[in-house]
């Protein structure tokens, strides 16, 4: 062991030791380094720890260093590292309890059995102390990562939570996080740690690749807090703890920016919370959380089926529903017509099913309902009974049906095209009623048509109604292109950036996409009015917004996002709607005048506009418009 290679002048050097071809005489290398590290006080400590890191990161469920000692070694770094100020500032030292806790969290990620080996080590007190902030968010970021992976299993979660103040400080942190990184980082490019530099971009970037990571970094740190807090939240007897309305009324916007595509980030600690009859007292007693619920089911978030699952939940309990039908159900009307969401199977069968049932529990007593709700989950209710009913009538009468329902619609159109968008949208309406309920693809027409007249009118709320109909009866879901894009300018009339950034770029990308013969000018290119509605909404929703402005940031202005677009000025861009009324009824996607930002190419356009976190917009899809649409 303490010979080096005749290459190498370190006695003991970690590298050479794993180059030894004796099985038996490298494992009891192995160990005594392990045992040995910690009481050492050597230079060039932190090259083997950023080697062993490397190896966790690339074989987790390894159990060699397991079986040898590794967490011992990382518990006792970590602590020497809290105790000895002397020795952390020595050399790069200062960079060995990010590496040893990161290792620990890489080695318990998977295998339960080495979680058990790594409370069994100690590793749970000096994560805590990182966790509580002994160092700095760095190292907070690995400390809570760990210890959310030792809660996830059964056999450890009553060691980490035996230490009574991981849930309030991770509760405190997840609030906190991405005020804590732009005050300690990103707000001041002069006071960065040069190590914080170096652990986020591995020395390779400058300014811009350090403010990008470090918005990545706080977007993990918030997340993987809030993961944490999710392993509690199963366990009815800490929900007190975490339902408290300061931190529940936070949790719909914790979304994780544009990164942490894996991480359900708020939504679904939501979604735990209401699992249970006390987290969904507490969530009912928040109308803001509702209205949150409301935007984010009836909006093409990743997660839609969530927040569609805490609605059901709170109707379905007696106890929550008269707190929350009124909001939920107009929603919910409007979703009525999903088939399938994910691994949700007939999901609109499950949200009328719930509505019935609402309505049925009217007349014992248990929950009261408006008038204009009930009215709503009727008229759904009579929507089902039609459709059943047109599957007994001839052919012949449904095509009739379909006939008189094209006529009204061209009226519609005409109006439209003439300036009367209030005589138009009723003609829409018309046109509804008469159109059978099979004829998915015409309903998706008057739908969308009938949005952009509300939208003309100066009515976002019953255009997103209006779009959100018709992107659940299109096929596939949330990728009609027109009606994306009206709704993502209703959500902005609304103010509701997130929803609205989510729809305009889904939108980018079916109009890209498609055949259609008014969208094949489009290929390759963004639509002028998209890209600067998306760049608007990127600054809108920008991660660190909020603390900038609570802090007095300049960037919170745009002077730091280059990456969102801020180089454009504020001026009020155009919408489609406005071009329409002007063009004869033309598509606002074929407006001839508009004037497009041509990329160089597809990879171009799309590394610039991509969601990362939208799993939908991987998949190409040839919208199915009709050109006769406004």
């Amino acid at each position: 062991m303490d010979k080096a290679s005749p290459d190498c002048p370190y006695p003991g050097c970690f590298f050479c030791v794993m180059k030894e071809g004796n099985p038996s005489k490298r494992r009891a290398s192995i160990l005594k380094f392990f045992r040995d590290l910690p009481s050492q006080d050597d230079d060039g400590q932190v090259l083997p720890i950023s080697g062993l890191w490397n190896t966790a990161m690339a074989h987790p469920n390894d159990p060699e260093f397991i079986e040898l000692g590794i967490f011992e070694c990382m518990s006792a770094l970590i602590w020497k590292g809290l105790k000895n100020r002397r020795w952390l500032s020595h050399d790069q030292n200062i960079y060995i309890p990010y590496y040893a806790a990161h290792i620990i969290g890489s080695y318990t990620m998977n295998m339960e059995e080495f979680a058990e080996s790594a409370v069994h080590a100690g590793v749970i007190p000096p994560l805590v102390e990182l966790l509580r902030g002994r160092l700095t968010w760095v190292e907070q970021r690995v400390a809570v990562r760990a210890l959310g992976h030792l809660a996830t299993y059964t056999s450890t979660f009553p060691s980490v939570a035996s230490h009574g103040e991981i849930l309030e400080v991770a509760i405190q942190l997840a609030m906190s996080s991405l005020e804590i990184v732009y005050s300690h980082f990103y707000q001041y490019v002069d006071r960065r740690l040069s190590y914080h530099c170096d652990l986020l971009t591995r020395g390779m970037g400058g300014v811009e690749m350090e403010s990008r990571k470090a918005e990545e970094w706080a977007s993990q740190l918030q997340c993987w807090s809030l993961q944490l807090i999710n392993c509690f939240a199963f366990k009815p007897e800490f929900l007190p703890t975490i339902c408290k309305p300061e931190f529940l009324v936070k949790l719909p916007g914790m979304w994780g920016g544009l990164v942490n595509e894996n991480s359900p980030a708020g939504i679904g600690l939501l979604r735990t919370i209401c699992h249970h009859k006390i987290g969904r007292g507490s969530v009912a007693s928040c109308p803001g959380i509702i209205e949150a619920l409301v935007n984010i089911a009836c909006s093409s978030d990743d997660w839609q089926y969530m927040a569609i699952d805490c609605l059901l939940w709170l109707l379905q309990d007696p106890s929550t529903c008269h707190k929350v039908i009124d909001k939920a159900v107009p929603a919910l009307v409007d979703l009525a017509e999903i088939t399938t969401l994910g691994d949700h199977k007939k999901l609109g069968d499950t949200i009328v099913n719930v509505l019935q049932e609402c309505l049925q529990s009217q007349g014992t007593g248990r929950s009261s309902v408006s008038n204009r709700t009930k009215e709503l989950i009727e008229e759904l209710l009579s929507s089902r009974q039609r459709l059943k009913w047109e599957k007994n009538i001839p052919k012949e009468d449904l095509h009739i049906k379909q006939a008189a329902a094209l006529v009204v619609k061209l009226e519609g159109n005409s109006l439209f095209s003439s300036g009367n968008i209030a005589g138009a949208a009723s003609k829409y309406s018309e046109a509804l009623s008469l159109c059978p309920m099979r004829s998915k693809k015409e309903r998706v027409v008057l739908y969308s048509n009938r949005a952009q007249c509300h939208l003309l009118l100066q009515q976002p709320l019953a255009a997103i109604s209006d779009a959100t109909r018709a992107l659940c009866l299109h096929n596939p879901l949330n990728c009609h292109a027109k009606s994306l894009w009206r709704r993502a300018q209703a959500y902005d009339m609304l103010g509701l950036a997130k929803e609205s950034l989510l729809d305009a770029i889904l939108f980018i990308n079916e109009c890209s996409q498609s055949n259609d013969p008014d969208l094949s000018l489009r290929q390759n290119k963004v639509p002028d009015y998209a890209e600067r509605l998306v760049k608007k909404q990127m600054r809108a929703a920008w991660l660190f917004r909020e603390a900038a402005i609570k802090l007095g940031g300049v960037h919170c202005e745009g002077d730091a996002g280059d990456m969102y677009g801020q180089d454009t000025d504020d001026s009020e861009w155009e919408t489609a709607s406005e071009s329409d009324i002007g063009n004869d009824g033309r598509d606002e996607m074929g407006d001839e005048d508009d004037d497009d930002s041509e990329w160089k190419n597809e990879d171009e356009r799309k590394a610039k506009f991509k969601k990362p976190s939208m799993k939908d917009i991987k998949h190409g899809f040839n919208v199915q418009l009709t050109e006769d649409e406004p």
